[in-house]
């Protein structure tokens, strides 16, 4: 503590030493942004526009489009412009405010994906109640919740990251401000951090992932007791959406709780990568674009535009 000197900003390392990651930043990174904006919005237009959409699924499913939007756009285009300009400075400011993002998208992404999962098992175990249980004022308050549960969620953990002292260096090993980059370089006891993170992995990232595999298993039990039911629609619909949850939560938990001492540069690259990037990008092909009934209503919006400028 006594050789420490105050950092005024952060290097955001673009590649790991011997690696050169340009491929990644001006060809994937941009193709994949590209097509995440085009998804999601198409998706936010159509449940928009068509009054047939106007229900509880596609309210929340418009809500994750949004936050993906926004959750992409955090990490992805500055690390694009990083590459072509080649000034990867950040302040600390700007760092804290990349962390505060960050976090509060994945937790709010994380919540958002468990109501869905219980709306689909409301929906499909309890269909006569569920006009009732999820009624517009519920949906609305529980999307509340979450915005505001990740506020302070993401509130507490950048907090706790930026009280400690930065004295082992200012290089980022990582291509955005995340808090276990930032605890490499703490010269402060983080004891504290890694105890909070540990304990809010248990209880968010635990209690959500339960919610959503015994939604699932609720569901998947409900269709095959039911003669009339497709099994194979259901679980043809309900296990690419599992697969999202497990990208999103091991590759997140693989980057927060993997010790400093055994952590690699790539791996953590990679996996943060996969956690900020495939979800928003897989999002609107596995929740809506393979849906019937938002095809439809895609065809209907773009015959209503195409018709109005006859």
């Amino acid at each position: 503590m006594a050789n420490s000197t105050m950092v005024t900003e952060f290097i955001l390392l673009g590649s790991p030493d011997g690696w050169n990651m340009s491929f990644l930043y001006f060809t994937v990174f941009p193709l994949t942004y590209l097509v995440t904006l085009l998804g999601n919005l198409l998706i936010i237009t159509v449940t928009t526009a068509d009054h047939n959409l106007h229900t509880p699924m596609y309210f929340f499913l418009r809500n994750l489009s949004i936050l993906d939007m926004c959750f992409i756009s955090i990490t992805v285009p500055n690390a694009c412009v990083n590459s072509i300009t080649g000034n990867r400075a950040i302040s600390v400011a700007g760092c804290a405010t990349q962390i505060f993002l960050v976090i509060f998208c994945a937790g709010v992404e994380l919540l958002f994906l468990s109501i869905m999962a219980w709306d689909r098992y409301v929906a499909i175990c309890q269909p006569l109640q569920y006009p009732i249980i999820m009624n517009p004022q519920l949906c609305v308050r529980m999307t509340l919740a979450s915005l505001l549960s990740g506020l302070v969620y993401a509130g507490v953990h950048t907090g706790n990251t930026f009280r400690l002292s930065f004295c082992h260096s200012n290089v980022v090993h990582q291509f955005f401000c995340d808090v276990p980059s930032l605890l490499k370089l703490s010269c402060s006891d983080i004891t504290s951090n890694m105890v909070l993170l540990l304990v809010s992995t248990i209880i968010i990232v635990g209690g959500s992932f339960g919610i959503i595999i015994l939604s699932y298993i609720h569901i998947f039990s409900t269709v095959l007791k039911v003669p009339n039911k497709a099994p194979g629609k259901a679980f043809s619909t309900c296990t690419p959406h599992i697969l999202v949850v497990s990208i999103f939560l091991s590759s997140g938990t693989g980057v927060y709780m993997r010790p400093s001492a055994s952590s690699d540069t790539l791996q953590d690259m990679l996996l943060s990568a996969f956690y900020t990037m495939v979800p928003p990008f897989l999002n609107p092909f596995i929740y809506s674009l393979r849906n019937k009934q938002v095809n439809e209503a895609v065809w209907r919006v773009l015959g209503r535009e195409l018709f109005s400028r006859k």
